[in-house]
């Protein structure tokens, strides 16, 4: 990023709440990846996005990751770790994103929240995209 770009982030994040989210990149060994829509009533509402949540106060981002795929997929997170972090302002939030890999679950994701959810293959074959969600497809196809 540029040297503007940089100042125009840290002023962004000064002047408005960075809001700490922990995002699960389910990939299976095809290397297939699950990309989840956003329900009604939320910012964004019918966009698709990796699965995840705000961290809670004193959590880790691997225990909030744990807690809201449980929440939202029903899921149990078996092996993850911290791949990639990324800041975006969005109109309704500045948030910092804690992008991490899962390889090992136990359950079969379900939308418990009534989400839909989907397994693709790059290039992603739904839409819209979030925002934030079109770094992660690009580190995906660099891998």
């Amino acid at each position: 990023m540029s040297a503007e770009g940089n100042a125009a982030k840290d002023a962004s994040a000064n002047a408005r709440p960075v809001t700490e989210v922990a995002v699960g990149v389910l990939v299976q060994p095809d290397g297939r990846y699950l990309l989840a829509q956003r329900p009604e009533g939320k910012p964004y509402a019918g966009y698709w996005e990796f699965p995840g949540g705000k961290l809670e106060a004193g959590e880790t981002v691997e225990a909030a990751l744990a807690r809201e795929l449980h929440e939202e997929l029903g899921i149990d997170v078996k092996a993850c770790h911290l791949w990639h972090t990324l800041e975006h302002d969005y109109p309704h939030a500045y948030v910092r994103l804690f992008f991490c890999k899962v390889t090992e679950w136990t359950g079969e994701p379900h939308g418990r929240e009534g989400q839909a959810f989907v397994w693709q293959s790059l290039p992603a074959s739904v839409e819209p995209l979030l925002p934030a969600t079109i770094p992660v497809l690009e580190w995906l196809a660099a891998e």
